[in-house]
């Protein structure tokens, strides 16, 4: 009955505006796709240009043009393609987002010329409590989630003793505050490291220094395979068991293959859930990339999957930015997650994972360990004016 209603109010809106697409629907992205985090953005751009070829270079029966542009992780340039998107191109969406200070540079910027913002990665705090907008969307999770599933297995596992490596910015603060919040106990170190920073020599001296029972990071792209190589190489993997998120995935595995056998990962995909929009993805990207899909990829495709749907809904009318969002919100999409809807403040509810790097069938790849969060609400959403 709710997705009739939503699917009778778009419909209401569609002949309020009466107004048809003739052109085609262009969509931003935006992401790293240049310097050692350019793995990520190139994973993202691979699964959501994935969809829009397999459907013949149209999203929901309209064609459609995607812009890409390469932020080199500095929100200046950010800041400067967003104008050129909103000014010249005139994007009705824009879509990708590794980063968080990213997308707190422009987010507002899009979201007040009217152009609808679509993260497939970053999933900053402030956008899901006061600062949330009905413009903004995030496919992926708010940043504390993945950790919260984190802390909840370190505290099922009964480590008493912790150390937490991040890189000194929001998503890095924002994943150990989570994994605090879950673990519910003091941690014996915390540890951030400057952004661009690829030697952790000084961090191992310290964790062998300090024995803890565990050791959790976040270290995404090059700095997880730059983590993850001088844990193992220091003879640390197997003895002090490493938690990550984001930090061991297909962008990062092809690079550290059985180097990074036995980290465990919490994230909200993994290769082997057992769906068929998640078989199918997987088994597509494979042959098309040669290489497993990473969770940036699976959150991406499912942005190309809910715009295929919206636009449809809506008929490719993107100048109608009301009924738009209602079709999005409405998240009528098989997503490769398999459960998946928005929250109040246009952030996921859905479930969570803690995966297990293992050797399958002469490849490296993740298996489910447990499923820690099932149908997680973030933190922060009762902030959200959006009730």
């Amino acid at each position: 009955m709710k997705m009739r209603t939503v699917s009778l109010m778009i419909g209401l809106m569609m002949a309020c505006s009466g107004v048809q697409a003739e052109e085609a629907v262009k969509i931003g992205f935006m992401s790293e796709l240049s310097g050692p985090q350019a793995a990520l953005g190139q994973d993202k751009l691979d699964a959501f240009m994935m969809l829009v070829e397999q459907n013949g270079g149209k999203l929901g029966g309209v064609p459609v043009e995607v812009i890409k542009r390469d932020t080199q992780l500095k929100p200046e340039v950010a800041n400067q393609i967003a104008d050129e998107l909103i000014e010249k191109e005139k994007v009705a969406i824009v879509t990708g987002f590794s980063f968080t200070n990213i997308m707190m540079a422009v987010a507002k910027k899009f979201a007040d010329a009217n152009v609808i913002v679509m993260s497939a990665s970053a999933g900053p705090a402030p956008l899901a409590g006061e600062q949330c907008d009905p413009h903004v969307f995030v496919m992926s999770k708010q940043n504390d989630q993945f950790a919260e599933t984190m802390g909840v297995y370190a505290k099922n596992q009964g480590y008493e003793r912790v150390i937490t490596l991040a890189p000194n910015y929001q998503a890095g603060k924002d994943f150990v505050r989570g994994f605090k919040v879950a673990y519910a106990t003091e941690l014996q170190d915390e540890i951030y490291t400057p952004l661009n920073q690829l030697d952790f020599s000084t961090e191992i001296s310290r964790i062998m220094a300090e024995q803890p029972d565990a050791v959790y990071v976040f270290y995404p792209g090059g700095l997880g395979v730059s983590f993850v190589r001088a844990y193992q190489q220091s003879g640390l993997m197997g003895r002090i068991p490493l938690m990550s998120v984001s930090t061991v995935d297909g962008t990062t595995l092809p690079a550290l293959k059985s180097s990074a056998v036995g980290v465990l990962s919490a994230s909200d995909w993994g290769p082997d859930l057992d769906n068929a929009a998640n078989h199918q993805f997987v088994q597509d990207f494979t042959e098309k990339y040669g290489r497993i899909p990473s969770e940036y990829a699976a959150q991406s495709y499912d942005a190309a999957r809910l715009l295929d749907s919206a636009l449809a809904q809506v008929e490719g009318n993107v100048e109608n930015t009301e009924a738009l969002q209602a079709a999005i919100k409405a998240a009528e999409f098989e997503s490769v997650r398999g459960n998946f809807r928005f929250n109040t403040n246009n952030y996921p509810i859905q479930d969570f994972y803690v995966f297990e790097v293992v050797n399958q069938d002469g490849d490296t790849t993740l298996k489910t360990v447990a499923k820690t969060l099932t149908d997680a609400k973030d933190s922060y959403y009762q902030a959200c004016p959006m009730q």
